[in-house]
């Protein structure tokens, strides 16, 4: 049986977003980028990230003066539980309705619909 991720909250998703991006990252650095996006303040990153990492969505590094935030979920297994959740609930199960409403919400370039055509051609392949 697949071990379930706790799920992310919102907030959290735009931790998760900096620290897989940065690396593992402290409180006051994951502040100062999301201060960029929003107002928001340090008690609060700090707040948010301890209560993260009782869920384990963190993991916290206390052995020097500053404690270091790790990501303890994989960016690829979060996503992928999302997308399984948001397919089920919003769209039944169905993978076309989800990839049709994706793709008619807002114009891709041409280089994201080449990406989606050689995608489907990899998918039919592996199918044969």
């Amino acid at each position: 049986m697949k071990k379930k991720l706790p799920k992310p909250t919102e907030g959290e998703l735009e931790i998760l977003r900096i620290i897989w991006e940065q690396g593992p990252s402290t409180v006051r650095t994951v502040n100062d980028r999301l201060s960029t996006m929003k107002e928001v303040g340090y008690t609060t990153t700090l707040k948010i990230m301890q209560i993260m990492a009782e869920k384990g969505l963190l993991k916290r590094d206390t052995s020097g003066k500053t404690h270091i935030y790790h990501s303890s979920v994989s960016k690829q297994k979060t996503q992928q539980q999302l997308v399984d959740r948001l397919m089920e609930a919003a769209f039944g199960g169905s993978a076309m309705q989800l990839v049709m409403q994706a793709l008619g919400n807002k114009p891709s370039t041409a280089e994201e619909i080449k990406e989606i055509r050689a995608f489907l051609d990899q998918l039919e392949g592996g199918k044969k």
